[in-house]
């Protein structure tokens, strides 16, 4: 049971860096899928004054 327990947490700890290592070193490999959305949005509003 210890040894499941030991490879649970060491999968969990090596999927927590590659997560973290993915965050920082991403964009310089896909920077189109970091890239935030470009286009222009335009709403017009409509206040209520008394």
């Amino acid at each position: 049971m210890w040894r499941l327990i030991k490879a649970v947490l060491f999968l969990i700890i090596i999927t927590g860096l590659g997560l973290v290592a993915y965050a920082y070193i991403g964009p310089l490999f896909f920077p189109t899928d970091f890239a935030a959305p470009s286009e222009e949005v335009n709403y017009p509003v409509t206040l209520e004054t008394n």
